[in-house]
């Protein structure tokens, strides 16, 4: 063959298209089996939790996440407190961020300089502490407000109700429909956030309780009380549509909604339906007793899962393979 001339490539003429030519074993074929199913599920009429753990939000996920949710692909999120702010914090001051691309070799000194140029970091990206400031400042007016009135609201009410006020679009600092909570806002979408005291602003709206700033803590309505809604929004949908459970990292997120189910058959004891499709991402395995690693046949003795419920388990980074299925089910 002449030196200049080149063989004939196959051109894939889109992301779905590159999947299915090339995801053919192991985790790939694991990711597309789990999008395809994904696909089947939303066009049988089926609805889609998506539960969101690790640092997703730094990770800008919500890029490829809001127009998910946007197209309703997603029709409730269940999410860590951390990655609800998080989102948040990103939408507002993603400029301000700093990227550290050689973490790895970080040292303790280099650390302790970061955390007195006021910087928190995660991973590659440091997050501003004036932006945790700043967002604290109509988060918690509304909380005491609530406390004053005697009422209370889920930390994603909290949030969408500064939207409503247009509090915190003035300052955007990105393009918004890059933003998952801006868009779950817009499509009125049920957050769940489960242990939001493991957050900055549920430290910092513990502190302001202590601090006899805040009435009560009964502003921020509690975890049992998140269970009883996800209970309900699952019953409702139920009655119309099966549900699938798309989990994204491991903990509370993906162990408290999956729960929901066994609390309805066994607890409440009235009927549903098991979850009709499930696929987790995640780093975990089983060989050191992880919850988030078991594969997901361990859920069929919980009554989270049937036998004949489709079940997909990839092992790998969730920054990547999250928006490589989300670009299928969107068809890109």
């Amino acid at each position: 063959m002449n030196r200049t001339t080149q063989p004939d490539m196959k051109t894939d003429a889109s992301v779905s298209e590159f999947m299915k030519r090339n995801f053919r074993h192991f985790n790939a074929r694991e990711t597309l089996a789990a999008a395809e199913a994904y696909q089947n599920h939303i066009d049988e009429g089926g609805k889609m939790l998506v539960a969101l753990a690790g640092a997703m939000s730094t990770a800008e996920l919500g890029i490829s996440l809001a127009e998910m949710i946007r197209q309703e692909k997603v029709h409730a999120i269940s999410c860590t407190a951390a990655n609800l702010e998080e989102d948040v914090f990103n939408l507002v001051a993603h400029s301000e961020y700093r990227i550290c691309s050689q973490y790895r070799d970080l040292s303790a000194e280099d650390e302790v300089r970061l955390r007195d140029e006021g910087f928190n970091r995660v991973t590659d990206t440091c997050i501003p502490e004036s932006v945790m400031r700043h967002i604290e400042g109509p988060f918690m007016e509304q909380c005491h407000d609530l406390a004053e009135r005697g009422e209370s609201q889920f930390p994603y009410q909290i949030f969408y109700e500064l939207f409503d006020r247009n509090l915190l679009q003035p300052h955007f600092d990105i393009d918004p429909t890059d933003s998952w909570l801006y868009a779950a806002w817009e499509k009125q979408l049920p957050v769940y956030s489960p242990g939001f005291e493991d957050s900055t602003l549920g430290n910092i709206f513990s502190a302001r309780v202590m601090q006899g700033k805040i009435k009560s803590h009964h502003a921020v309505r509690t975890g049992t009380e998140q269970m009883q809604s996800l209970i309900e929004w699952y019953l409702e949908t139920d009655q119309q549509s099966p549900i699938g459970f798309f989990q994204i990292g491991g903990g509370i997120a993906g162990d408290f909604a999956v729960c929901c189910v066994p609390t309805i058959l066994q607890d409440l004891q009235r009927d549903c339906r098991l979850w009709q499709y499930f696929a987790q991402i995640s780093d975990s395995t089983t060989s050191y007793g992880s919850y988030s690693g078991a594969v997901p046949n361990e859920k069929i003795t919980w009554y989270k899962l049937a036998q004949e419920t489709p079940k997909f388990m990839i092992n790998s980074d969730a920054s990547i393979v999250a928006p490589l299925v989300f670009a299928y089910v969107l068809g890109h």
